[in-house]
Formats: structure tokens, sequence, C-alpha cells
């Protein structure tokens, strides 16, 4: 908070520094301001007249408004990640991965929908007004991707489906989900129920189906007339894994796979509270493998997705193409791998 006659104070009546303002104070052109405070000096700007700039911009405090620089040249720094509901912990490292790419060259803005809500287009194509450099989208829908019309560069996110639609860097969920059906039936489990998300983005129905088909095929049943859905949030998941735990075990059922380790630790919460004993009663898998699944009670078992090296591959193929660079022919698919966990217990 700024008090009253110190250094820090900013009054209100003071206006907002503008380029024509650091030109003057430093003996400049406002072009050269330009080029100082977007970083493209080298061989244009001597290190001098940087330097005096650059102390002319701290004394005025002076902040480039991007989006009227945008709008003037055609295009920004901005990089719009669009995001699916990121209470997923999933997403913290996916951030960092892309971050990681763009480097000091671009700016990360996040949009980001209601809990369980998908993106629309229309709103995809609003983000347009702030020229983004680029766009990136995460796990969309089948129906956002088909309906997705947008000049300039975009990279999809865990978008399986893509291919020939739009550029994507995608995840192996199938090879995962399959490993993950084949380890329950070898601990002999034969009756399990599927706790899936309620937001319908194509990666889980992928992980669903992907797991289902392979669980069918190693002998496995699934409680066909008791279904479970909730956000990606522990205790909406914990809340419905309590309200049909009673008809499930009545049905037999003796291991439940979660779309999100998120979900397996809400199912976690209410186990422990019902007395359930997991995995000697119950037992728990499910998708991610965030760092929590190492140290939960008891530990996790989940199927790794690489979020950071997602993250990092797609801001990589989306920087190249917002340079004009040719991506690869072949885009990348990250190898998911099964992490067993106490959770689903010992080999019988």
């Amino acid at each position: 908070m700024a008090i009253p006659g110190t250094a820090n104070e900013t009054p209100s009546h003071v206006p907002r520094a503008t380029a024509s303002m650091v030109a003057s104070r430093a003996g400049v052109s406002v072009a050269t301001v330009s080029l100082v405070a977007s970083g493209k000096t080298d061989g244009r700007v001597s290190a001098e007249t940087v330097a005096r700039v650059q102390r002319a911009i701290s004394d005025l405090n002076y902040v480039v408004n991007r989006v009227a620089s945008s709008l003037a040249t055609g295009s920004s720094n901005f990089v719009i990640l669009i995001a699916p509901d990121i209470s997923n912990s999933f997403f913290a490292r996916l951030i960092a991965g892309v971050r990681e790419s763009l480097g000091s060259s671009y700016q990360l803005l996040l949009s980001v929908t209601d809990s369980g809500q998908m993106p629309r287009a229309e709103s995809v194509r609003e983000l347009l007004a702030f020229r983004p450099a680029g766009l990136l989208v995460d796990a969309p829908s089948e129906q956002l991707m088909q309906s997705m019309s947008i000049d300039g560069p975009i990279v999809l996110l865990d978008a399986p489906g893509a291919k020939g639609i739009l550029p994507a860097v995608n995840l192996d969920v199938v090879h995962g989900a399959e490993a993950l059906a084949t380890h329950l039936a070898e601990r002999g489990h034969r009756t399990f129920a599927y706790l899936d998300s309620v937001t319908a983005t194509s990666t889980f129905a992928l992980r669903r189906t992907a797991f289902l088909a392979k669980a069918q095929e190693c002998g496995m049943r699934q409680t066909e007339h008791i279904r479970a859905r909730s956000t990606i949030d522990t205790g909406s998941a914990a809340a419905e894994f309590g309200k049909v735990w009673p008809a499930w075990q009545a049905a037999g059922v003796t291991v439940v796979v979660c779309a999100t380790d998120t979900h397996a630790y809400g199912v976690l919460q209410t186990a422990h509270s019902l007395g359930i004993r997991v995995p000697e009663q119950l037992a728990v898998a499910g998708f991610d493998d965030l760092p929590f699944s190492a140290m939960s009670h008891p530990s996790l078992t989940s199927v790794e997705l690489p979020a950071r090296k997602l993250g990092r591959a797609a801001a990589s193929l989306l920087v190249a193409l917002i340079e004009g660079r040719v991506p690869e022919a072949e885009l990348p698919i990250l190898p998911s791998r099964l992490i067993i966990r106490d959770s689903t217990g010992v080999h019988n």
C-alpha cells in the first residue's frame, strides 16, 4: 500500500506514461523505444542507447500496451492456452512444460472454462481479438475440433482424433489403459466399476473405451447399470463414490478404475471413512500419475501421462509454426506407462 508523501506514491491523477514521453526523456525516437521495449535491438540500437531508454522506462514506470501494439502490428507475443477445468493438478506440470519451450520470447495467457465445461468454438474465436501469436488448445472435444476454423498458428494437446484436422501432440493413452486392464485381470479381478469425468473431452473417452475393451478381452466385466461420474475434484469424486458404493458392492465390484488420479483420491478418502480396506477389499487405480499418488495412503496405481513433456512438445511445435518453420512430418505421440503401487495389491 502506498504511503502519502513517499517515493512509492502513485497518485491517481498522474497520467500514464506513453512511448512519446519515454522517447522525449531518453532523447530518441518512438520507434527506438518500441524496439527496446520489445527486445528487438540486436544490430539496430547501440548498447548505450538501450541503457538510456531502459532508464527512462524505469523512471516513468512505462508499461507497453500489448493490445494496442498487436492491433498496430497485426500480431502480439501472446500465446493463449485454452484448457478445460484446470482444477486438475495435471495442468500445473503441463503449463510448466509450455513455459519451458516458450522461453522469454512469448507471454503465456490462460483461458479456462468452468468446472466440467468444454470451451466453445465461438469463445475460442473471441480470443483472436487479442491478436495472439498462436493458440494451444488442451483436450478438446470432438465437436470443438470439428467446428474450429481459425487462421493462424494453432496446436492441439492430448487430442486423439485430431489427425487431418489440426496439428496435435498426443499421448499414447491406449497403451497405458490396456496395461492397466491386463494388470488388474492378473490380480484376479473380474468385476470392475469405472468412475468417469463429466468433462466431455476426447481423451477421457479414449482412456475409458481402451480400458473397457481390454478388460473385456481379459475376461472382466463392468457394472453396466450403475454408472458414476463427477467433476475433477476430490470432494465431488468422494461424494459420488459414497453414493454408488452400496450398489457396486452388491454387484461384486472388487476394483474401481478412475478417469484421473484426482477422482481416485476421492475414492480412497471415502473408502477410508467407510472402513473399506484398500486393496484387500477394494482395489483402486487412476490416470495421470500425479506427484501425490506416490505418497497417498495407500500409494496409488496409475497410468503415467507425461504432462510436462506434453506441454513442452506442443509449445515447441507452436513456436515452429509461428516462426514459419516446417515441423516434422510425423507429429510426436508421447508414451504412457503403468506405475503399479499398493492400491492394487500384490500378485495373486
